[in-house]
């Protein structure tokens, strides 16, 4: 249901921003027929629905992006790690998976205006949560990170030892493995994954550690940026943005597109 509603709005929008997107200069992404877009498995922005597809807000948006450009978009699954690498390596045309705008991504590519708001916030086990309320009570936990995030950016702030694994999902694992203490994730996934009714009941979050923007991020030499930022705007506009966020569930930190 939620694949077919995305795809009546995308349609919509399909029709309202051709006119205003047909004298962009994207030639080589779309003579090619598709927008290479990285990614990594991140609810509810990116993650696999049951069918194997690619599905959330990230990759529905994505999607309806590339069809106003009379493309497809196509789902490759990267090491966050090396996510600037895969970009100016040409193996993908831009990351667009809950990206925050670091001075760092901002430094090494050609980022979209900010679309959602997030923060760092700490994942410890339900039970321990109230030993954990503070960023002073965080002294000597070993965090599980993703390799290359904010979260693990938020961890050295810290000055806590951490494990770096490949994707935030996989922070949770270590978690309710007992391989770390706890883990550093954006909200937005904490607020879709853990708690009671989802997967990760036995966990939870307390103590926000940071506030970010999230964005989209293309090569240097890329237009890309400046189509994509009108693509909001219409989007914003026309409410095909916040319908996209309510379904699924992220309409609180989208930023207006004014």
């Amino acid at each position: 249901m939620k694949k077919l509603f995305a795809l009546m709005l995308c349609l919509a929008l399909v029709l309202s921003c051709a006119a205003g997107l047909a004298e962009s200069d994207k030639d080589a992404v779309v003579a090619k027929g598709k927008l290479v877009v990285g990614i990594t498995d991140f609810a509810p922005m990116d993650y696999r629905d049951t069918d194997g597809s690619w599905v959330g807000f990230d990759a529905d948006v994505a999607r309806c992006f590339a069809a106003t450009l009379g493309i497809e978009a196509e789902f490759v699954e990267i090491d966050w790690d090396n996510k600037v690498l895969e970009l100016n390596s040409g193996n993908i045309d831009c990351v667009w998976n809950g990206m925050t705008l670091t001075d760092e991504v901002l430094a090494a590519m050609n980022c979209s205006n900010p679309y959602a708001n997030n923060a760092q916030i700490v994942i410890v086990p339900a039970e321990k949560a109230a030993d954990y309320q503070t960023v002073e009570s965080l002294a000597g936990l070993t965090f599980a990170v993703e390799a290359g995030s904010a979260g693990e950016a938020a961890a050295k702030e810290l000055g806590n030892k951490y494990n770096p694994v490949q994707n935030q999902a996989a922070t949770l694992l270590e978690v309710t493995a007992q391989t770390s203490d706890a883990a550093i994730i954006d909200s937005l996934m904490a607020a879709a994954m853990v708690g009671e009714g989802t997967d990760y009941a036995s966990l939870t979050y307390t103590v926000p550690l940071t506030e970010e923007k999230y964005g989209v991020g293309f090569r240097k030499d890329s237009d890309l940026a400046d189509a994509l930022n009108d693509f909001f705007k219409t989007a914003w506009a026309n409410g095909t943005l916040v319908e996209f966020a309510k379904l699924y569930g992220v309409q609180a930190a989208i930023i207006p597109q004014e």
